[in-house]
């Protein structure tokens, strides 16, 4: 089969699940080779994670020319990126403009929920069903519903008791939420919280912050991309592209070059200013060689970080609230920030620490903590999302013998390279648990590759269904959960801010290249660690 499917309920070589930035990139991938596709998307337009996240001030902590795609050197050159970190709206359009120029949207169904997919073994194929009552037919599911795509919510009493408004940043509406005057309450300071805080603070009556755990957060030191930038980017697209396609990280910054026993203290200090100027994850890749491995130069820095929030924050018991006390820089993840620690010195602004006086409910007219109720008109819930398996277990997944996904990864994911997992055949999931550790589209462009080479090497050999052999399987998430990592236990990326989840390894340790290692050998190999059969051989 190829060209554009259309019916509903007509076989379809390829189904993807997710119009984000890796779905998409599977949507071109596949109609490029010849295969038919389809693409399922919940939201009304194409983005993902940049569709959902609207909330004030949300934009990109990796360069935004690092985050797009890379396949097209006339894209590159068409579209031009306004800032070094390009904000929610910018980036959304972008999108927008891709699918557009690549037609890609006569493929793409919107406004349709996933609720089941599962495997017919006699025939080889797929059929998904979506909450309107439609059915789905496809040889191979390709599930590129992200990592970051279903919102938590904690088990807060009386949550829907609340007579106010209440949004979280995972699911904010499209039209804008009017902050002025109101008396708000943003519970969170990841990623997203830190980001709304100063983008608020001078609308709202009052702005209180509800803050569990602070992290180490530095400057994203954001800015425009001047048209002599503009000219040198699109100048040297093959350089960067190759960069990009090998690096480590999958950004664009230069390699860590000296050990921190190399320099003196003083030269550490001023090595330390200069990363605290330095573009958003910089600070991490670019920063002394043994900057994760040695604890002593990482609280050093960590120090430095906190000598800094201390200058910034007018109120020094505020301050020492918002320094961390339980962890080194990136033993979580690392949020980026403009304005955020100086909007504290607002009057408007009120830091809360959840430790101290915890939440014990909520009530018709606001938050009840150990120290009183406190009265809101907007409640903000930036609590983070079901990381890496969320999406994954809540698209009612049935492969062999009716296995269900979420059973099979009840104590935590098991996959190979991040791509499929044992006991469901011909279903793929690009971008999700056990593949990134850096730049996530660049790892996930890795991925959709290396399935994209998987069918055309079936095809090529006419063969219908595809499963990962289980010893191999076995041998990579052996390999991702015995890696150490450089985040704790306690971060989201093992699933611990989740009550009930397995807490498990789910990014991959192993990093970059070792995972590109692995593909290539794969193809010269012809997929050894595949297992490759005929509808007829498998169903027996």
């Amino acid at each position: 089969m190829s060209g554009s499917a259309k019916a509903t309920g007509a076989l379809v070589d390829v189904l993807v699940i997710g119009a984000g930035v890796t779905g998409i990139q599977q949507l071109y991938r596949a109609r490029e080779e010849g295969f038919s596709v389809k693409v399922l998307e919940a939201g009304t337009g194409v983005g993902g994670t940049w569709y959902w996240n609207r909330y004030p001030e949300a934009r990109f902590d990796s360069e935004s020319y690092t985050y797009g795609f890379l396949f097209s050197k006339e894209l590159w050159e068409e579209w031009e990126w306004s800032e070094l970190f390009a904000g929610q709206p910018e980036i959304e359009r972008y999108f927008n403009f891709v699918v557009d120029k690549f037609d890609l949207r006569r493929d793409i169904e919107f406004g349709v929920t996933v609720t089941s997919a599962s495997f017919d073994e006699p025939t080889g194929t797929w059929t998904v069903r979506t909450g309107g009552g439609a059915e789905h037919r496809a040889r191979y599911v390709v599930a590129a519903t992200g990592v970051l795509s279903v919102p938590y919510y904690p088990a807060v009493e009386g949550r829907e008791n609340f007579r106010g408004e209440q949004y979280h940043t995972g699911r904010w509406p499209k039209t804008p939420v009017d902050f002025t005057g109101k008396r708000v309450a943003l519970i969170g300071t990841g990623s997203s919280g830190v980001q709304i805080v100063p983008a608020i603070a001078d609308d709202v009556a009052s702005l209180t912050v509800l803050q569990r755990t602070p992290d180490w957060c530095t400057p994203l030191n954001n800015g425009p991309i001047s048209p002599q930038e503009q000219a040198e980017l699109k100048a040297e697209f093959e350089t960067i592209r190759e960069t990009l396609n090998t690096s480590p990280s999958g950004f664009l910054h230069e390699l860590p070059s000296r050990f921190s026993t190399e320099d003196s203290k003083e030269q550490r200090l001023a090595f330390f200013e200069k990363m605290w100027n330095s573009p958003g994850f910089s600070k991490l890749t670019t920063n002394y060689i043994d900057f994760t491995t040695n604890p002593e130069v990482n609280k050093e820095f960590c120090e430095f970080v906190a000598d800094k929030i201390r200058g910034l924050v007018t109120d020094p018991a505020t301050a020492e609230k918002l320094i961390p006390k339980n962890h080194l820089y990136a033993g979580r993840r690392p949020p980026f920030v403009t304005g955020y620690y100086e909007a504290y010195n607002k009057p408007t602004v009120q830091h809360v620490s959840l430790e101290q006086t915890p939440i014990v409910r909520v009530t018709e007219t606001g938050i009840e903590l150990t120290d009183g109720l406190r009265e809101f008109d907007i409640i903000i819930w930036a609590t983070g999302y079901d990381f890496g398996t969320g999406a994954l277990n809540r698209l009612g997944v049935r492969g062999r013998d009716g296995l269900a996904l979420e059973a099979s990864w009840a104590d935590g994911p098991s996959t190979y390279l991040g791509i499929v997992t044992a006991g469901f055949p011909n279903f793929f999931f690009p971008g999700g648990p056990h593949g990134a550790l850096g730049n996530n589209p660049r790892y996930a462009s890795d991925q959709v590759d290396c399935v994209i080479d998987v069918l055309e090497h079936a095809r090529e050999y006419d063969y219908d269904v595809i499963e990962v052999d289980p010893a191999a399987e076995k041998d990579w998430t052996d390999t991702v959960n015995g890696s150490g990592s450089l985040f704790l236990e306690s971060s989201y990326f093992f699933g611990s801010n989740i009550p009930g989840k397995a807490v498990k390894q789910l990014l991959n340790p192993t990093g970059r290249p070792n995972l590109q290692r692995l593909i290539a050998e794969q193809a010269e190999q012809k997929y050894s660690a595949f297992i490759l059969s005929k509808v007829e051989e498998a169903a027996a």
